[in-house]
């Protein structure tokens, strides 16, 4: 009997190890739309922000605190995107796995081309400027192909029973948003150097890998909120240009953007903080709606 005992106990603690799923936090909601493609069924994906959200001031909730607390894996941006809340949570949480520099902890900024590094050092007089360079790369998906390498590589060290698993995924994952990014280029090759202004200094990635031309933003400076002075100047250089997309994300105000792009006769086309990740959208669905949308505007 005793033996049974022993038997079913070996059986249930091997099945529940060979089940098991590796508990993954993103910061933001387009690394776990990423992170849920590679792992699969072998991850279990939350994210601590929503697409709604500015990544750069979200609120350290008890609620994100207990999710680190059992997270076997933290993905973050990096470049100081979640410097004012993220490093507040990941102390609290007490989880020794993803803090900084732990084995359960993944910036993605060690992965890509980063753009926007400021030449001269910068201080809060400058605004919102981030000294490492800019961190919304997730913008461009060569550089999103690149985080999603570094998540397959991180999975595989936590988890090496499902390695194979994770490569599989990856190669899926690259090839898809591949011929994806290939489309997308094809379709706004036309209107390579079009101008264009945008609210924040977050689309540089995205310009630069298009081919458009940012004539303004509508930010003073990054983080400061626009004033009537700078976009009456705003709006007399992007007449002269015949600019006819106004670009920013669905979390920042868009009266602002609305009456620029009235006033100068173009369209203001909108980006989500990201994928719906609870709608199950992936990064390449998040990325085709504002592509589609960019396209129109440009026509």
């Amino acid at each position: 009997m005793h033996r049974i005992v022993l038997s079913l106990a070996i059986l249930l603690a091997t099945t529940a190890t060979a089940s098991a799923t590796v508990k993954v936090v993103a910061t933001v909601p387009d690394l776990a739309s990423i992170t849920k493609e590679i792992g699969g069924k072998h991850v279990k994906v939350t994210a601590l922000t929503l697409r709604t959200q500015d990544p750069h001031f979200a609120d350290a909730k008890p609620s994100l605190v207990l999710k680190l607390n059992k997270a076997d894996l933290l993905v973050a941006v990096g470049l100081d995107l979640e410097i004012g809340w993220l490093p507040s949570l990941q102390t609290q949480a007490r989880n020794s796995k993803i803090a900084s520099g732990g084995s359960g902890f993944l910036d993605c900024s060690t992965v890509v081309d980063i753009r926007g590094v400021p030449d001269a050092a910068v201080d809060r007089s400058s605004g919102d400027v981030h000294p490492l360079g800019n961190p919304h790369y997730l913008y461009d998906p060569r550089q999103a192909a690149k985080c999603a390498k570094a998540i397959a590589d991180k999975l595989a060290d936590l988890d090496p029973d499902h390695a194979k698993a994770y490569a599989k995924n990856l190669a899926a994952f690259v090839k898809s948003l591949d011929a994806a990014r290939k489309d997308w280029e094809q379709r706004i090759a036309a209107h390579a150097g079009a101008p264009v202004v945008v609210y924040h200094e977050s689309m540089t990635y995205l310009i630069d890998w298009l081919g458009l031309d940012q004539v303004a933003a509508l930010e003073p400076k990054p983080g400061i909120p626009p004033t009537a002075q700078h976009v009456a100047r705003v709006i007399k250089s992007a007449k002269a240009r015949s600019v006819k997309v106004v670009l920013q994300e669905t979390y920042y105000p868009d009266k602002t953007g609305k009456l620029v792009a009235k006033k100068i006769g173009a369209t203001i086309v909108k980006l989500p903080g990201g994928a719906d990740v609870a709608k199950g959208q992936t990064y390449a669905d998040h990325m085709e709606e504002f592509i589609a949308d960019l396209e129109a505007a440009l026509q």
